[in-house]
């Protein structure tokens, strides 16, 4: 590490803690030469998220444009914006843990309508029609079949 001051790199660490967010070490520095004392930073080196859309274009992961796509489908619903925060975060987790740097965005969108559908089941359908592009109603009702026959069951029992 180079000195500020005097552009020498001879010096020593007099004090290292790990910084408050848990993310990075703190490094208190003593010039040997003109005797400054400097703090550095040591994190992670982490490459940004990007996602691959269905044209091939490679765009950085959006925490905001997914959320707020969310929240247009949860648009005159009792869902709670914590509750759509908490699960971006989640996707986000998902998508870093499973792909290194790039992620489909059809496994985001997957992540989100698995999201919707736990969250609520008018959410689900509204976000599923814009992202599997339905074009017909019939289209609807093999989304809705399923989650039909779910509540039919619950209510015959």
């Amino acid at each position: 590490m180079r000195c500020p001051r005097c552009k020498s790199d001879n010096d020593r660490v007099v004090d290292s803690r790990t910084s408050a967010d848990g993310l990075a070490i703190r490094r208190r520095r003593e010039c040997l030469v003109c005797f400054l004392r400097y703090t550095t930073y040591e994190r992670i080196e982490s490459t940004p998220l990007r996602v691959v859309k269905k044209t091939g274009e490679r765009v950085r992961f959006d925490r905001e444009r997914l959320l707020t796509g969310m929240m247009r489908a949860c648009e005159k619903l009792d869902v709670p914006i914590d509750q759509l925060e908490a699960a971006v975060l989640r996707i986000e987790m998902c998508c870093q843990e499973e792909y290194d740097r790039e992620v489909p965005s059809s496994v985001v969108g997957s992540l989100v309508m698995d999201e919707l559908k736990a969250l609520n089941q008018v959410a689900y359908v509204r976000f599923a029609s814009v992202y599997r592009e339905f074009q017909d109603v019939n289209q609807f009702l093999d989304e809705l079949r399923p989650m039909i026959g779910g509540a039919e069951k619950e209510d015959g029992a």
